[in-house]
């Protein structure tokens, strides 16, 4: 099992411990799952947010 996998699981059953009900606790559920697979993007070294994070870096 990939961690990417592994973090989209692990998304998956924190939003249904967060929200178990209606469509828009659902949607919830399915945000969870996207930040559990983007960490996991990044865990695994696919995913590289350096260059948004590091800020800005005189040339001079």
């Amino acid at each position: 099992m990939t961690r990417s996998t592994l973090g989209t699981l692990v998304g998956l059953a924190l939003g249904f411990a967060l929200a178990f009900g209606n469509f828009g606790q659902m949607l919830v559920v399915a945000l969870f799952a996207a930040i559990g697979f983007i960490v996991a993007k990044i865990l695994d070294g696919d995913l590289d947010l350096s260059q948004y994070v590091s800020g800005r870096r005189s040339s001079r």
